[in-house]
């Protein structure tokens, strides 16, 4: 009698007969497949202000301040939307939220076309697009991990970080060169059909959880899919609200703006313009910004494999300390061609692009423990408002001096405080403790905060 109740109970754990056929290639690599592509799609817009900013400047006689400004409230709501992308998928499902996503990405690309005023490129460019690629940030790749996979997380979160990069790669030099020989507009269609091409496979082909398709995760077991989470957004901004009572959580979070201020709102900015201005050829210099991609990847690999032997502090301390150096450089050595010194800095600052990354949140998950995640997600979230607000400075610094070369001093200048920044963040174990960063008898979350602003 009890045999059989046990083995009623293990027939109640798994799944109908026919759910539980194996196909010969899981379904969780073909989501992969799809979100890969998605991101690709998403970065096809993050490859174009850059190149516009000379073009709308010479046809409409816009200010450089007024463009960045747009392209400074796009990334401003992708970094504010982010936090709660993953709550927005947990209550209506990845494939809805994707797909819309998508879709306003084209909508604020292809509505860009007929623009006449400066107003409409901040909700075109600034707004919807923002809020689309908010949406598709790291949490998208996050939560298709974490659903789809039990084995190879590591693997996937890797090809899908990169898929940001690879799109880079891809777009950067096309849409230059569409720029180059037929104009801005043209590159603008390219953009929105970009995102629009991928809808179909985002809606045929993506699930929101491997039950939909009566499957375990790869490498897991089968699990019923969970009712939609209420509440998720409140828990969002609850662990700001805590995280924000704490020293450490400032620290984080002012060295990450200046990570973003560095580099989206830099160097994907206005490097190209200000090579243009310097009488490189566009496409040339959109073609450099592309290989910073390559090296991107490579870069972020290593300093995990960095991250996981050496204090994160010093390792972020360096990062910032080198891309300062690296900055404080540039005008010196940018010209109408290629140089070996160019490309050495092209190598250099790749390498250095994301690394802040894992040793980031490697100091979030010793910090605030189960929170880790969310706390990421607004530190995140700062990296983009210092890139909105660099991508706007930027532009006017441009106007009032007539030139770039005071942007790259004063970001190696804050590159030099982030290192800093990084290095007062206190220690709450010492080396060789618990693997998870929380030494014994701490409690997980977020820690009181002294006089001095530190954590106890």
């Amino acid at each position: 009698m009890t045999e059989t109740v046990e083995n009623t109970a293990r027939a109640d754990r798994r799944p109908p007969r026919e759910k539980r056929r194996r196909p010969r290639v899981h379904r969780a690599w073909i989501v992969a497949a799809v979100t890969f592509v998605t991101i690709i799609g998403g970065a096809a817009f993050n490859s174009l202000p850059g190149l516009l900013i000379d073009p709308l400047h010479t046809e409409f006689g816009w200010s450089r301040g007024e463009i960045g400004l747009a392209v400074s409230i796009d990334m401003a709501l992708y970094g504010l939307t982010a936090p709660f992308a993953a709550a927005l998928m947990d209550r209506f499902g990845i494939r809805r939220v994707v797909a819309i996503a998508l879709t306003m990405v084209a909508a604020g690309a292809i509505a860009s076309v007929w623009m006449t005023a400066s107003w409409q490129l901040m909700i075109y460019w600034g707004l919807l697009v923002g809020l689309g690629t908010g949406s598709m940030a790291m949490a998208f790749a996050a939560t298709v991990t974490n659903r789809w996979f039990v084995t190879r997380r590591g693997l996937v979160t890797g090809i899908l970080t990169a898929a940001g990069a690879s799109g880079q790669l891809v777009f950067l030099p096309l849409c230059a060169w569409i720029v180059d020989e037929h104009g801005w507009r043209p590159a603008s269609v390219t953009v929105a059909l970009a995102a629009l091409v991928v809808v179909p496979f985002v809606w045929l082909l993506m699930r929101d959880h491997p039950a939909d398709v009566g499957l375990a995760p790869y490498g897991g077991t089968y699990l019923a899919k969970p009712a939609p989470t209420r509440g998720a957004a409140r828990r969002t901004v609850r662990v700001l609200v805590d995280a924000a009572r704490t020293g450490p959580f400032w620290l984080l979070a002012g060295a990450f703006a200046i990570c973003g201020a560095s580099t989206n709102g830099l160097i994907r900015t206005h490097f190209v313009p200000f090579a243009h201005d310097n009488h490189m050829p566009i496409v040339v210099a959109a073609s450099l910004l592309a290989v910073i991609g390559v090296f991107d990847i490579i870069g972020t690999i290593f300093s995990g494999w960095l991250t996981d032997r050496f204090d994160a502090r010093r390792l972020l301390a360096v990062y910032y300390a080198l891309r300062g150096i690296s900055l404080l450089f540039l005008p010196l050595l940018i010209g109408r061609e290629v140089e070996p010194p160019m490309i050495f800095f092209i190598v250099f600052y790749g390498l250095d692009w994301v690394a802040t990354v894992p040793p980031t949140l490697a100091l979030c998950r010793e910090q605030y423990g189960d929170d880790s995640a969310i706390v990421f997600g607004w530190v995140l979230a700062s990296h983009q408002v210092g890139a909105a607000v660099v991508a706007f400075l930027g532009g006017v610094a441009r106007d009032v001096f007539g030139q770039y070369d005071v942007v790259w001093y004063a970001a190696g200048a804050l590159c030099a405080m982030a290192a800093l920044m990084s290095l007062v963040i206190r220690r709450l174990h010492a080396p060789g403790d618990a693997a998870d960063g929380v030494p014994d008898g701490v409690p997980d979350g977020p820690r009181p905060v002294d006089a001095g602003g530190l954590s106890r």
